[in-house]
């Protein structure tokens, strides 16, 4: 299956990165499976996958609802999940059917990346697949006031870009980013129906 835009129907795209031009899920679970190791905690495929769209604080909120407990030393897992993410971006694939859609747009509309990871996350990603000279705006969640399902990120790449929400056209991976774009008045394409990873605990 592929998706097909039609010229002139929109101004701009908006690209969200982990789970869409990138299949970053795995390396993310495993880094923080190995951030919370020294603490005898773990962290389920199961439970992970369905989150995946969560900032990495909202993540920990809700591991924290799931374990029952509070003041979970977040600075030093974000610190260790950090390190380790970076030590597994080599090992990160493009998602084919997207990533073919910024090459073929790229130089025709303006593109942007809008995501609710970390800058340092997202650039080492889209760097090691050699996507990231595809773009012309990188928004990150140290760049918005609020993660997704807020509108934030989106906005902002509208803003940056020059181009009314209105006539952007996103593609997500996950319910709260397809609710962000949705909010800011965006024009949503979910790409689940298009690209179904395989995933292992």
């Amino acid at each position: 299956m592929t998706i097909s835009l039609v010229e002139g129907s929109f101004d701009a795209l908006i690209f969200d990165c982990d789970g869409t031009l990138v299949d970053t899920a795995p390396a993310h679970l495993r880094a923080l499976q190995l951030a919370l190791e020294p603490m005898d905690l773990t962290m389920t495929a199961e439970w992970y996958y369905p989150r995946g769209g969560l900032t990495p604080d909202a993540l920990l909120d809700d591991y924290e609802e799931l374990l029952g407990r509070q003041g979970l030393p977040r600075k030093e897992i974000l610190e260790r999940y950090g390190v380790a993410f970076q030590s597994l971006v080599p090992q990160i694939e493009e998602v084919a059917v997207i990533a073919e859609i910024a090459r073929e747009w790229h130089g025709r509309v303006p593109m942007a990346v809008a995501s609710n990871g970390e800058r340092p996350h997202v650039e080492a990603t889209l760097r090691v697949t050699k996507l990231l000279s595809l773009f012309d705006e990188v928004v990150a969640a140290e760049d918005v006031k609020q993660g997704n399902p807020a509108p934030d990120v989106f906005m902002e790449a509208a803003r940056r870009m020059g181009v009314e929400a209105g006539r952007c056209v996103v593609f997500e991976d996950s319910d709260e980013g397809l609710t962000a774009a949705r909010a800011a008045g965006m024009r949503a394409v979910d790409i689940r129906g298009y690209f179904d990873p395989v995933r292992e605990g």
